[in-house]
Protein backbone atom coordinates (compact mmCIF):
# COMPACT_ATOMS: atom_id res chain seq x y z
CA UNK A 1 0.00 0.00 0.00
CA UNK A 2 1.50 3.27 -1.13
CA UNK A 3 0.95 6.69 0.34
CA UNK A 4 0.21 9.51 -2.06
CA UNK A 5 2.04 12.75 -1.39
CA UNK A 6 -0.20 15.72 -2.20
CA UNK A 7 1.18 18.07 -4.77
CA UNK A 8 1.75 21.64 -3.61
CA UNK A 9 0.71 24.18 -6.21
CA UNK A 10 2.76 27.34 -6.62
CA UNK A 11 1.21 30.48 -5.23
CA UNK A 12 -0.49 32.24 -8.13
CA UNK A 13 0.75 35.67 -7.21
CA UNK A 14 4.33 34.45 -7.68
CA UNK A 15 3.72 32.71 -11.00
CA UNK A 16 4.15 34.28 -14.38
CA UNK A 17 3.94 33.01 -17.97
CA UNK A 18 7.59 32.07 -17.86
CA UNK A 19 7.44 30.24 -14.57
CA UNK A 20 8.14 32.08 -11.35
CA UNK A 21 8.87 35.75 -10.80
CA UNK A 22 10.59 37.38 -7.86
CA UNK A 23 8.60 38.21 -4.76
CA UNK A 24 7.33 41.80 -4.58
CA UNK A 25 9.94 44.18 -3.20
CA UNK A 26 8.43 45.91 -0.13
CA UNK A 27 10.95 48.73 -0.45
CA UNK A 28 10.18 49.56 -4.08
CA UNK A 29 7.43 52.01 -3.20
CA UNK A 30 9.66 53.85 -0.77
CA UNK A 31 12.45 54.10 -3.34
CA UNK A 32 10.04 55.58 -5.89
CA UNK A 33 8.85 58.08 -3.28
CA UNK A 34 12.44 59.02 -2.44
CA UNK A 35 13.23 59.51 -6.12
CA UNK A 36 10.25 61.86 -6.43
CA UNK A 37 11.46 63.86 -3.43
CA UNK A 38 14.96 64.10 -4.91
CA UNK A 39 13.67 65.23 -8.31
CA UNK A 40 11.32 67.86 -6.86
CA UNK A 41 13.93 69.31 -4.52
CA UNK A 42 16.62 69.24 -7.21
CA UNK A 43 14.44 71.04 -9.76
CA UNK A 44 13.39 73.53 -7.10
CA UNK A 45 17.03 74.26 -6.31
CA UNK A 46 17.74 74.89 -9.99
CA UNK A 47 14.77 77.25 -10.35
CA UNK A 48 15.82 79.09 -7.19
CA UNK A 49 19.05 80.13 -8.92
CA UNK A 50 17.26 81.86 -11.80
CA UNK A 51 18.42 85.23 -10.47
CA UNK A 52 21.90 84.50 -11.87
CA UNK A 53 20.39 85.34 -15.27
CA UNK A 54 21.01 88.97 -14.32
CA UNK A 55 24.61 88.30 -15.35
CA UNK A 56 23.57 87.97 -19.00
CA UNK A 57 20.31 89.95 -19.00
CA UNK A 58 20.09 93.72 -18.77
CA UNK A 59 18.15 94.35 -15.56
CA UNK A 60 19.44 97.84 -14.78
CA UNK A 61 19.99 96.86 -11.13
CA UNK A 62 23.33 96.70 -9.34
CA UNK A 63 23.69 93.16 -7.92
CA UNK A 64 26.06 94.44 -5.22
CA UNK A 65 23.56 96.93 -3.78
CA UNK A 66 20.02 95.73 -4.54
CA UNK A 67 17.71 93.10 -3.06
CA UNK A 68 17.34 89.91 -5.07
CA UNK A 69 13.56 90.36 -4.82
CA UNK A 70 13.83 93.72 -6.61
CA UNK A 71 14.46 91.78 -9.81
CA UNK A 72 10.82 90.68 -9.55
CA UNK A 73 9.41 94.13 -8.73
CA UNK A 74 6.33 95.19 -10.66
CA UNK A 75 8.10 98.14 -12.30
CA UNK A 76 10.92 95.98 -13.66
CA UNK A 77 10.82 94.85 -17.32
CA UNK A 78 11.83 91.29 -16.41
CA UNK A 79 9.81 91.16 -13.21
CA UNK A 80 7.34 88.63 -14.61
CA UNK A 81 10.14 86.20 -15.47
CA UNK A 82 11.66 86.27 -11.99
CA UNK A 83 8.26 86.04 -10.29
CA UNK A 84 7.51 82.94 -12.37
CA UNK A 85 10.81 81.27 -11.47
CA UNK A 86 10.34 82.10 -7.78
CA UNK A 87 6.87 80.58 -7.81
CA UNK A 88 8.10 77.49 -9.64
CA UNK A 89 10.98 77.02 -7.20
CA UNK A 90 8.74 77.43 -4.18
CA UNK A 91 6.07 75.08 -5.50
CA UNK A 92 8.57 72.34 -6.36
CA UNK A 93 10.27 72.51 -2.95
CA UNK A 94 6.88 72.64 -1.21
CA UNK A 95 5.74 69.47 -2.97
CA UNK A 96 9.04 67.74 -2.23
CA UNK A 97 8.86 68.70 1.44
CA UNK A 98 5.25 67.55 1.79
CA UNK A 99 6.06 64.21 0.16
CA UNK A 100 9.06 63.75 2.46
CA UNK A 101 6.90 64.50 5.52
CA UNK A 102 4.28 62.03 4.29
CA UNK A 103 6.98 59.36 3.95
CA UNK A 104 8.18 60.09 7.49
CA UNK A 105 4.61 59.81 8.78
CA UNK A 106 4.39 56.30 7.33
CA UNK A 107 7.72 55.14 8.76
CA UNK A 108 7.96 55.23 12.56
CA UNK A 109 11.64 54.30 12.42
CA UNK A 110 12.51 57.47 10.47
CA UNK A 111 10.11 59.78 12.28
CA UNK A 112 12.69 61.48 14.51
CA UNK A 113 12.76 65.05 15.80
CA UNK A 114 15.56 66.51 13.69
CA UNK A 115 14.28 64.86 10.51
CA UNK A 116 10.71 66.06 10.99
CA UNK A 117 11.83 69.56 11.99
CA UNK A 118 14.16 69.76 9.00
CA UNK A 119 11.61 68.70 6.42
CA UNK A 120 9.02 70.97 8.03
CA UNK A 121 11.48 73.85 7.58
CA UNK A 122 12.04 72.92 3.93
CA UNK A 123 8.26 72.80 3.40
CA UNK A 124 7.80 76.22 5.03
CA UNK A 125 10.55 77.62 2.82
CA UNK A 126 8.81 76.31 -0.29
CA UNK A 127 5.39 77.62 0.70
CA UNK A 128 6.71 81.08 1.65
CA UNK A 129 8.84 81.35 -1.50
CA UNK A 130 5.84 80.52 -3.70
CA UNK A 131 3.79 83.10 -1.79
CA UNK A 132 6.57 85.67 -2.29
CA UNK A 133 5.97 85.55 -6.02
CA UNK A 134 2.39 86.75 -5.52
CA UNK A 135 3.46 89.61 -3.23
CA UNK A 136 6.00 91.51 -5.35
CA UNK A 137 7.47 94.88 -4.53
CA UNK A 138 5.94 97.73 -6.53
CA UNK A 139 9.31 99.46 -7.01
CA UNK A 140 13.00 99.12 -6.07
CA UNK A 141 13.79 100.90 -2.78
CA UNK A 142 17.57 100.33 -2.87
CA UNK A 143 17.90 101.65 -6.43
CA UNK A 144 15.18 104.32 -6.48
CA UNK A 145 15.38 107.05 -3.78
CA UNK A 146 11.79 108.07 -4.48
CA UNK A 147 10.62 104.50 -3.88
CA UNK A 148 12.63 104.37 -0.65
CA UNK A 149 11.06 107.63 0.51
CA UNK A 150 7.54 106.36 -0.24
CA UNK A 151 8.31 103.12 1.58
CA UNK A 152 9.57 105.02 4.64
CA UNK A 153 6.44 107.19 4.61
CA UNK A 154 4.18 104.16 4.27
CA UNK A 155 2.91 105.24 0.85
CA UNK A 156 3.66 101.97 -0.93
CA UNK A 157 1.15 99.12 -1.43
CA UNK A 158 0.59 96.70 1.44
CA UNK A 159 2.38 94.05 -0.60
CA UNK A 160 5.68 95.58 0.54
CA UNK A 161 4.96 94.65 4.17
CA UNK A 162 3.46 91.31 3.18
CA UNK A 163 6.51 90.58 1.05
CA UNK A 164 8.80 91.32 3.98
CA UNK A 165 6.85 88.84 6.11
CA UNK A 166 6.81 86.07 3.49
CA UNK A 167 10.51 86.58 2.75
CA UNK A 168 11.33 86.35 6.45
CA UNK A 169 9.29 83.15 6.75
CA UNK A 170 11.04 81.70 3.70
CA UNK A 171 14.49 82.34 5.11
CA UNK A 172 13.45 81.10 8.56
CA UNK A 173 12.22 77.87 7.01
CA UNK A 174 15.42 77.55 4.99
CA UNK A 175 17.62 78.02 8.07
CA UNK A 176 15.58 75.51 10.09
CA UNK A 177 15.77 72.98 7.26
CA UNK A 178 19.49 73.49 6.65
CA UNK A 179 20.46 73.17 10.30
CA UNK A 180 18.00 70.45 11.36
CA UNK A 181 18.48 68.10 8.39
CA UNK A 182 22.25 68.48 8.57
CA UNK A 183 22.11 67.57 12.27
CA UNK A 184 19.78 64.66 11.43
CA UNK A 185 22.13 63.37 8.73
CA UNK A 186 25.06 63.29 11.12
CA UNK A 187 23.18 62.09 14.19
CA UNK A 188 21.13 59.34 12.54
CA UNK A 189 23.74 58.16 10.03
CA UNK A 190 21.63 59.03 7.00
CA UNK A 191 22.09 61.09 3.81
CA UNK A 192 25.87 60.60 3.68
CA UNK A 193 26.77 63.50 1.33
CA UNK A 194 24.74 65.91 3.45
CA UNK A 195 26.38 64.60 6.62
CA UNK A 196 29.79 65.22 5.07
CA UNK A 197 29.38 68.62 3.40
CA UNK A 198 26.34 70.01 5.20
CA UNK A 199 28.19 71.50 8.21
CA UNK A 200 30.33 73.72 5.97
CA UNK A 201 27.22 75.00 4.20
CA UNK A 202 25.55 75.65 7.56
CA UNK A 203 28.45 77.89 8.58
CA UNK A 204 28.52 79.71 5.23
CA UNK A 205 24.75 80.22 5.30
CA UNK A 206 24.80 81.63 8.83
CA UNK A 207 27.63 84.03 7.92
CA UNK A 208 25.79 85.22 4.80
CA UNK A 209 22.59 85.65 6.80
CA UNK A 210 24.39 87.72 9.44
CA UNK A 211 25.86 89.92 6.68
CA UNK A 212 22.44 90.36 5.06
CA UNK A 213 20.61 91.21 8.29
CA UNK A 214 23.31 93.71 9.28
CA UNK A 215 23.17 95.37 5.86
CA UNK A 216 19.36 95.57 6.00
CA UNK A 217 19.53 97.19 9.43
CA UNK A 218 22.07 99.75 8.19
CA UNK A 219 20.01 100.51 5.07
CA UNK A 220 16.83 100.91 7.11
CA UNK A 221 18.68 103.33 9.42
CA UNK A 222 19.79 105.38 6.43
CA UNK A 223 23.48 104.42 6.48
CA UNK A 224 23.80 103.02 2.97
CA UNK A 225 23.37 99.50 1.63
CA UNK A 226 26.63 97.95 2.92
CA UNK A 227 26.75 95.66 -0.14
CA UNK A 228 23.31 94.35 0.77
CA UNK A 229 22.85 92.74 -2.62
CA UNK A 230 26.08 90.77 -2.46
CA UNK A 231 25.29 89.42 1.00
CA UNK A 232 21.76 88.41 0.09
CA UNK A 233 22.83 86.79 -3.15
CA UNK A 234 25.34 84.68 -1.26
CA UNK A 235 22.58 83.82 1.21
CA UNK A 236 20.18 82.53 -1.44
CA UNK A 237 23.01 80.88 -3.39
CA UNK A 238 24.02 78.80 -0.37
CA UNK A 239 20.37 77.81 0.14
CA UNK A 240 20.19 76.61 -3.48
CA UNK A 241 23.47 74.69 -3.17
CA UNK A 242 22.28 73.06 0.04
CA UNK A 243 18.98 72.06 -1.59
CA UNK A 244 20.93 70.52 -4.46
CA UNK A 245 23.07 68.61 -1.97
CA UNK A 246 19.94 67.44 -0.16
CA UNK A 247 18.43 66.20 -3.43
CA UNK A 248 21.65 64.34 -4.29
CA UNK A 249 21.77 62.80 -0.82
CA UNK A 250 18.16 61.58 -0.98
CA UNK A 251 18.77 60.14 -4.46
CA UNK A 252 21.96 58.36 -3.38
CA UNK A 253 20.34 56.89 -0.28
CA UNK A 254 17.37 55.68 -2.37
CA UNK A 255 19.76 53.62 -4.50
CA UNK A 256 21.20 51.90 -1.43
Amino acid sequence: MSTKVPLVKPVKSWKSANGFRAAPDPGAGRRVGARAVAVLIGLGAAAYTAWVLEVVLSTGLNPIETYVSELAAQDQPLGGLFRATDFTAGLLVLLGGLLALARLAGDAGSRRFWSVAGWAGVTLFGAATATDAWLPLSCTPTADPECAARETAGLVPATHQAHAVSSSLAMTGALVGIVALTVAARRYGRLAPLARFGPALVVLELLATAWTLTAIAMFTAGHGTWALGAGQRLQVLFVAIWLGLLAHSVHKERRT
